[in-house]
């Protein structure tokens, strides 16, 4: 196919998008190596690409894909560095005496894009919009949690966090339910950025349908403004804010366009015609795009794949544990990711005080001993087993992953009746409660330990009670209940937490995959694309492209 004349890539179709997958098994070549990036008159244009025709953009939904791009148009309270080190944004201070009230400080330089100040009535403002339930954030519960109020607007009894109080225009007093000593650590990323409240929030506390667009007005407090939206085209333009408080933006324009497949969208960045993508997972990446493009710092956020104790035969721990020691995890590393950019996990820890000698045995290779726990296992062998099933087998090198898996299985146990479907909320077959191990990623918004592993393998978490099927161990629970009363620079913090991952280890309900890194998904002339663990761009004001 050709693209029409006067067509420029950044205006492709969902339909051209479709035809041009087609013709890239056949070498996808129209746009030429000579196609660059293009100078606007005015400067530098960053070209991305985002993987789906996203319907809506707003930043209060706290994750997906259009999150993602939160931090170019929205500011943020504090956030960290690439080094995990925290910095102020809009909030420059942060006190508190007994860990449960605390007083934060706004920047007296900090302004919307029209130049209105941003007040402590805008934070509180935008906290409470985005914990209202029909605002549907992923994770606003993970900022506000504890704060007084949030349980009753969750509950739909409130529409106010009762314990924001908001003294002056410039100061920000939370008090929580209960003490917690990282509570200035949940603030520091853009799930819940910075809105003006009175374009946000309507008269009724919910969210004003398509507040953030340009045809409605609306003011940012990022380093860019959005300046068009076409949801239909999946075509977004950002250019700077005149009036942001930060440094000033390098790029003159941001342009995103909805490309949907992977091998398109590949050979748009290798031809020169975009130079950014929202999130590109292959196993062919290094080889595609070099080094460069998918290269970041490893984040606390790690993917394994996660067995379910209440369901047969994974109700078995020899079984598990056979299934475990069947597997040569650094063939399975290989396998997914032979070139990076993630690392090899051995434990859940990565990135966070405490996960370097935390004590934690790396899980062994043994085919002959695994073999010898199976045949001792309440099923006699690989005869009697029911089939074993994977969700969330969806990417190609999550694939790859799966059945290095289950290859090792047949050659060293004899398994052959295994299956593998793709994400698990889009799973309804008829073997769905069959399914006995999750592939899925668990990670900390913080660099903390203890936020790690309570969201990990706490019996209240999400992944204990579904991943790994009600999972509890009264051990674990208490070693993390504990931690989470040191303060966090107290030694003891860490200590619990490592000795709540060894007991969590002697349950054998995991097989171990990768540490992630945070990708720049841009390609080596773009400079400045680093992210945080939260996704959050941590300069976006300072991204350019070197021309050289």
């Amino acid at each position: 196919m050709t693209i029409r004349k006067n067509q420029t890539a950044s205006q492709i179709s969902r339909r051209d998008a479709l035809k041009l997958s087609l013709a890239a098994g056949v070498g996808l070549t129209m746009f030429g190596m000579s196609a660059r990036v293009v100078m606007a008159e005015e400067g530098q244009v960053l070209k991305a690409i985002n993987p789906a025709f996203d319907q809506d953009w707003s930043p209060l939904r706290g994750g997906g894909r259009t999150f993602r791009w939160n931090s170019f148009w929205w500011a943020s309270p504090m956030y960290f560095d690439t080094e995990g080190k925290l910095q102020p944004y809009v909030f420059t201070s942060w006190e508190s005496s007994d860990n449960k009230v605390w007083t934060f400080k706004i920047d007296p330089k900090a302004v919307f894009s029209d130049g209105s100040k941003i007040t402590s009535a805008d934070v509180k403002g935008s906290w409470e919009v985005a914990s209202m339930p029909n605002t549907k954030s992923q994770r606003a519960d993970q900022v506000l949690s504890k704060v007084q109020g949030y349980k009753e607007i969750g509950a739909g009894s409130g529409t106010e966090l009762t314990g924001v109080a908001t003294p002056d225009e410039g100061t920000v007093t939370v008090t929580l339910t209960q003490a917690d000593p990282i509570f200035f650590m949940r603030l520091a990323n853009h799930i819940i950025p910075v809105t003006k409240a009175s374009q946000s929030r309507g008269s009724d506390g919910e969210e004003i349908a398509d507040w953030y667009k340009p045809d409605n007005n609306a003011v940012y407090s990022g380093p860019f403004k959005l300046t068009s939206i076409d949801i239909d085209a999946g075509s977004l333009t950002f250019e700077p804010n005149e009036n942001f408080f930060g440094p000033k933006p390098k790029l003159a324009r941001i342009e995103i366009s909805s490309i949907e497949d992977n091998v398109t969208a590949t050979s748009l960045i290798n031809s020169g015609e975009y130079n950014v993508h929202t999130e590109l997972v292959t196993s062919t990446i290094i080889q595609d795009l070099g080094p460069e493009f998918s290269a970041g710092p490893i984040i606390p956020t790690s993917q394994h794949f996660w067995f379910n104790i209440s369901r047969a035969p994974m109700n078995d721990a020899k079984v598990r544990q056979a299934l475990i020691m069947a597997v040569d995890r650094d063939g399975l590393f290989k396998a997914s990711y032979p070139d990076g950019p993630h690392k090899k996990a051995d434990q859940i820890l990565n990135s966070v005080p405490g996960a370097d000698g935390s004590g934690f045995e790396p899980y062994p290779f043994d085919p002959e001993g695994a073999k010898k726990l199976l045949a001792q296992s309440s099923y006699g062998g690989p005869e009697r087993l029911p089939k074993i099933m994977f969700v969330g087998i969806s990417a190609p090198a999550i694939q790859a992953a799966a059945q290095f898996i289950a290859e090792q299985w047949r050659q060293n146990l004899g398994i052959t009746a295994v299956d593998m479907k793709p994400q698990q909320d889009a799973y309804a077959g008829p073997d769905q409660n069959s399914v006995q191990i999750f592939r899925d990623d668990v990670g900390t918004r913080v660099p903390d330990a203890v936020s790690y592993l309570a969201g990990s393998i706490a019996s209240t978490s999400s992944n204990a009670q579904n991943k790994l099927g009600g999972y509890k161990n009264d051990k674990v629970d208490s070693l993390l209940a504990e931690a989470a009363t040191k303060a966090a620079d107290d030694p003891q913090r860490v200590k619990l937490a490592q000795e709540a991952q060894k007991a969590f280890r002697d349950d054998w309900v995991f097989i171990p995959w990768y540490s992630q890194a945070m990708s720049r998904w841009a390609t080596k002339e773009v400079k400045g694309m680093e992210k945080n663990l939260d996704w959050q761009v941590v300069a976006p004001w300072d991204i350019s492209i070197d021309q050289a």
